[in-house]
């Protein structure tokens, strides 16, 4: 799946035209002209597809459970599923039932960055808006006030720094070099980590599957060039396959660590 921009750009080019060397996607591919601009503030695709997600995270679980059924079926059913799947595998899995106020929490993350990712292999959107690092940096924002307000609301603030910073049963001295070192990761290596693990999986399947589709287009001709523009397009169904399960992974792995540090806050880490 390519973006319009790459389209254009690898549409009259192929390897038999003289002089037309192979378009290389860039950076250029996660780069998108406004939709409409208010002032400073541009609207882009990027954005559009956020929200499109956030409408269909919405609109099929608002759907599923406006009447609920004491049997379920259809969307009911797949929505008591998805939920289910996220309370016991997931929170209960790592927090316990003490975790499940926050089961909404972690659900909501999960399909929102799922569906968001899943839009980069569906016609017309074709662009996963996780691959620009502002979107998984404000979901990682979110979890990061998350877990420090629920650590200081059930530890209070000098407990749950203490527990963060000092574990028991260490030599003093020791803890003049821990000390910094668990506060910087707790403040600034979680969310740092979490957001760009989501970012750079994103970025690079994206990129991955744009070079092989302008390349299966670039090769494409009347002699030995069909040859490789076939195994460059079996290269982009494959590749397509491959990220849908990167892209169910990753959400699950955001959520997962979502769960795993409000666990942490919830009692003491140490």
């Amino acid at each position: 799946m390519v973006t319009a921009d790459v389209q254009t750009l690898a549409s009259s080019c192929h390897l038999f035209d003289k002089g037309c060397g192979f378009p290389s996607p860039g950076l250029n591919t996660f780069e998108f002209k406004p939709i409409f601009s208010i002032g400073a503030f541009d609207f882009t695709k990027p954005m559009l597809l956020a929200i499109v997600a956030a409408l269909l995270v919405v609109g099929f679980f608002w759907s599923a459970f406006a009447r609920p059924k004491l049997v379920p079926k259809g969307a009911q059913n797949v929505g008591e599923l998805g939920y289910l799947f996220i309370r016991d595998s997931i929170s209960r899995e790592t927090i316990g039932k003490k975790g499940d106020p926050y089961v909404p929490f972690l659900f909501s993350i999960f399909f929102f960055v799922w569906v968001m990712n899943v839009l980069s292999i569906v016609p017309f959107a074709q662009f996963p808006a996780t691959s620009r690092i502002a979107f998984p940096a404000s979901i990682v924002l979110v979890v990061w006030v998350t877990y420090l307000a629920i650590g200081i609301k059930k530890q209070g603030f000098t407990g749950y720094f203490k527990s963060m910073m000092f574990p028991p049963g260490l030599p003093t001295w020791i803890y003049f070099l821990l000390a910094p070192i668990e506060l910087l990761q707790g403040l600034i290596t979680r969310p740092f980590t979490l957001a760009v693990r989501l970012f750079a999986n994103m970025f690079a399947g994206h990129m991955l599957i744009v070079t092989f589709s302008v390349g299966a287009w670039y090769l494409l001709g009347f002699h030995i060039g069909a040859l490789y523009s076939a195994t460059s397009f079996v290269v982009v169904v494959i590749m397509t396959a491959f990220e849908l399960m990167i892209q169910a992974l990753q959400a699950y792995i955001i959520t997962l660590l979502a769960a795993s540090y409000i666990s942490s806050s919830l009692e003491a880490e140490h």
